[in-house]
């Protein structure tokens, strides 16, 4: 029997194989590989007349976009909703998340109120919150007798913004957080009120370095999800709206070129300079992770 000869029983389970890991290969190659291939090839053309066809351009879209303000300010208020969102939607998670680890009654409805935001739909989410920053009859200024205009003065709905995605996100990052909990063995704690140490003492001390592991995955998972944002910005921000260009995402800015003025060749360049910004920060991530991450 040669070397490499596979007996029948080992051809069944290598076509059994096969045909379970298939439709996974081609989902994967028909809405992953593909579509990101075909946007750098896309970046490097000029979509030709009447939006049909693509004529290749070299590195025409890449001189452009560089140079455009517009691009550069996208992404400035794409890291400014990151700014916000991602360290309030982890310290807030990280602090329910604890509150209801502890016994506590109706801590799994509390759970499940926390959560309710991240299964409503992002465009009842907008209307909602666009109706509380109004600044007529919204319920915010009516309540604290303010006349704000929180959504469209540029100087503060990217931080109007931000808080929307941080109400979205908390519930999300407590149910990790609780999860990454209930795997912190109890001895530690035990051995800690033993020795006298206080509740915060404990929690910074055992809970925060143990819990690492999973504030790492939802600093670096937050992270790229802030800097693809576009649902909530684009439902949010009217296209009338003055302040659109101090919190537009440099998503959006994609979508209104490749979308609305039919222009894919200049959109899937910004996708493609976005995806490269986002592997900066990946990599700065990872080498931060073997100073700042402690598995047990």
């Amino acid at each position: 029997m040669g070397k490499n000869k596979m007996t029948p029983s080992q051809k069944r389970q290598a076509i059994w194989g096969w045909a379970f890991i298939t439709p996974t290969m081609l989902g994967l190659i028909i809405l992953n590989f593909y579509p990101a291939i075909n946007t750098i090839y896309q970046s490097f053309c000029k979509t030709g007349d009447f939006g049909r066809g693509n004529i290749f351009v070299g590195i025409e879209n890449y001189k452009k976009v560089i140079a455009n303000t517009e691009t550069w300010q996208s992404l400035w208020n794409t890291v400014k909703y990151m700014i916000v969102e991602v360290p309030l939607g982890i310290v807030i998670a990280l602090i329910l998340a604890v509150l209801l680890q502890k016994k506590l009654a109706g801590k799994t409805l509390f759970r499940t109120l926390y959560f309710l935001p991240m299964v409503c739909a992002p465009a009842a989410v907008a209307m909602v919150w666009k109706w509380l920053y109004n600044q007529q009859f919204g319920l915010l200024n009516n309540v604290f007798h303010t006349n704000v205009a929180w959504i469209s003065n540029p100087a503060i709905a990217w931080i109007s913004v931000g808080i929307i995605g941080v109400w979205s996100i908390i519930g999300y990052n407590m149910v990790l957080f609780i999860a990454g909990l209930q795997e912190i063995p109890k001895d530690y704690y035990e051995a800690a009120e033993i020795d006298g140490a206080s509740g915060l003492r404990q929690f910074f001390s055992i809970t925060v370095p143990l819990l690492s592991p999973t504030t790492f995955f939802i600093v670096q998972t937050r992270i790229i999800g802030a800097l693809t944002v576009f649902d909530l910005m684009f439902m949010v921000m009217d296209k009338t709206n003055q302040a659109l260009n101090k919190t537009q995402s440099i998503v959006y800015l994609f979508y209104t070129y490749a979308f609305t003025n039919s222009n894919r060749g200049y959109g899937a360049t910004l996708v493609v300079v976005l995806v490269v910004f986002i592997m900066i920060v990946t990599f700065f991530l990872q080498k931060l992770e073997k100073k700042m991450v402690f598995y047990n």
